[in-house]
């Protein structure tokens, strides 16, 4: 499901000043859009006689009443009435929008909803013990090379496990990188972390120090490694974990179109 909306981080009760210093490069008291994209997983038992969970027409009218036809083309600030004190960020749109989905027909249960701001950002809402958690999804992309070799293993060995990808002058992929953490919003500024932070230290710990560079030779912490994707996960977490103003949940690397991994801490 999706909708249209404009917003702004600008606070009316606040001076000028007072508003660049609280959100700061995105502060402006003129609104900005999204397309935005909404998901929705619900859980429940299948009925006998219909086959299904929920009849899909009848959320897609949920949906579109409590939730799009309020939203979209609207500025949500001025025309959406949660909005009118609380800023509209991806993580306050997110738990209106968790709480108006909350009551489901036909014994159905909300599990979970992400909001995708644009390409590079998305907030999960997810239930937890009557609860919810939220985490804050960042992606990136870099570019870098890699071999598959086992040292302890004989040249025909690597072949015959790897194959093209135990190719001697190596090859590459253009990766993709989501890291997502765990996040509350602020009561004032409604964000659970400054965005801009986040892009700072991952693209210093992780972007900017393996794009366009060979894994097995260029990256100090893959020497004497296997660089799999499976590896290259676990080296990111490592990376970040700690790092970060907010806890790490998760790191997924996407290596093609057919193949991701994630880690979320599990070995450490």
């Amino acid at each position: 499901m999706s909708f249209s909306s404009g917003h702004r981080y600008w606070l009316p009760h606040l001076s000028e000043e007072e508003n660049r210093r609280l959100f700061g490069r995105w502060a402006s008291p003129y609104n900005h859009g999204h397309n935005y994209v909404l998901e929705m997983t619900v859980s429940g038992a299948i009925s006998p006689q219909t086959g299904m969970v929920i009849n899909i027409k009848e959320l897609d009218a949920l949906l579109r009443r409590r939730i799009v036809d309020r939203f979209d083309q609207k500025s949500l600030n001025d025309e959406v009435d949660e909005f009118a004190e609380l800023p509209p960020t991806a993580e306050n749109i997110s738990l209106v929008i968790w709480r108006q989905m909350l009551d489901l027909p036909q014994g159905t249960r909300l599990e979970s909803i992400q909001l995708f701001e644009n390409e590079r950002l998305f907030v999960q809402v997810s239930r937890n013990n009557g609860g919810y958690d939220m985490t804050l999804t960042r992606c990136y992309e870099f570019s870098a090379s890699h071999r598959l070799h086992c040292p302890q293993l004989s040249d025909a060995e690597n072949a015959a496990l790897f194959g093209k990808c135990n190719n001697p002058t190596g090859h590459g992929h253009n990766y993709e990188l989501e890291v997502s953490v765990r996040v509350s919003p602020d009561p004032v500024t409604g964000m659970g972390v400054d965005i801009g932070v986040v892009d700072e230290i991952v693209n210093r710990e992780v972007v900017d120090r393996y794009d366009h560079h060979n894994l097995n030779d260029d990256i100090e912490e893959f020497h004497g490694l296997n660089p799999t994707t499976e590896v290259l996960t676990r080296t990111i977490w490592r990376r970040l974990n700690g790092k970060l103003p907010v806890p790490l949940q998760k790191v997924v690397v996407k290596e093609t179109a057919r193949n991701y991994f994630e880690y979320s801490g599990e070995d450490e």
